[in-house]
């Protein structure tokens, strides 16, 4: 199984795919989406879509997990990051995917084990259980690795401490 994991954002979207194998995974690819404030919204939008569907072209993936939204306070920030979600969802959608989403305090749960864990305690966990060298980076990278394990471990992942593939 492949699985494209995504942390959306309009100024960085993090995007990661990661391959199940039995018991062992391994992180393809995994990096940002940038786009500049100031470009339109429409160029910014377009960027993340093209950079999301150039993904399953060169992996196919056989399914995304994306981060559902949420934001108690900023508004503004909360509209920004459904439209780039949203574009997110439409190009897999035109690559044939299937989707599954994920709430924060679910991802945080599956990969730490404890659902108000911070985002230092899911780096951490998400270099130990892909067996790297250093914590991913930038965070929206990490984030995204973090969606496609919770993903994988949601579909009864059982990975093998130590045995990653290389």
């Amino acid at each position: 199984m492949i699985i494209l994991g995504v942390d959306p954002g309009l100024a960085k979207t993090g995007c990661a795919v990661i391959k199940v194998i039995g018991d062992r995974l391994a992180p393809l690819t995994y990096g940002v989406i940038s786009t500049k404030k100031e470009e339109t919204l429409a160029r910014r939008l377009k960027a993340i879509y093209d950079g999301i569907g150039n993904l399953c072209r060169e992996y196919s993936p056989d399914v995304v997990a994306i981060e559902e939204i949420f934001f108690a306070a900023n508004v503004k920030t909360a509209v920004a990051v459904a439209q780039a979600r949203g574009v997110a969802i439409l190009a897999t959608e035109e690559c044939g995917l299937a989707l599954a989403q994920y709430s924060p305090l679910r991802i945080k749960q599956t990969i730490v084990g404890y659902g108000r864990a911070t985002k230092e305690q899911v780096q951490k966990m998400v270099k130990e259980i892909l067996s790297l060298d250093k914590i991913p980076r930038p965070d929206h990278a990490a984030d995204a690795l973090a969606v496609a394990l919770c993903h994988a471990f949601h579909n009864n992942v059982k990975v093998m401490p130590g045995r990653p593939i290389r």
